[in-house]
């Protein structure tokens, strides 16, 4: 189980980046707090931020209910995935809109299979 919480720190980890680089975005294009709107650039960085914390929800307890239910090594697999996932959209995301799709597709698709092992494997433990 090591490795699912090390993949589970780093995806904090990832967030916590992308957290970071919301405040240099709203020095970098002047969005004064508490404003989150205004400012395209940085509407961009703020709302991949904000889907990552939203997909965070869903994802840990997704990742350790497959550990624990189906399997850790393919877990930590899943994980692995779906932080790149995650980098890939908030890389898209920051240049423009429309090409955040292959990052949320990836990291969508390990949730979901994280996801629906976990509820199948909890059920299979009953």
């Amino acid at each position: 189980m090591a490795k699912v919480h090390m993949i589970m720190l780093l995806a904090l980890v990832e967030y916590f980046v992308f957290t970071i680089a919301v405040g240099r975005a709203r020095y970098t294009f002047g969005v004064k707090a508490p404003a989150t709107s205004g400012q395209p650039d940085f509407e961009r960085y703020y709302r991949a931020q904000m889907n990552t914390l939203e997909q965070l929800v869903i994802f840990i307890p997704a990742l350790w209910s497959f550990a624990t239910f189906v399997n850790s090594d393919l877990a930590a697999i899943l994980g692995a995935v779906f932080i790149v996932g995650r980098a890939m959209y908030f890389v898209g995301y920051v240049k423009a809109a429309e090409k955040r799709s292959a990052g949320f597709g990836l990291s969508t698709l390990a949730t979901l299979a994280l996801l629906i092992g976990g509820i199948i494997g909890a059920f299979g433990a009953l």
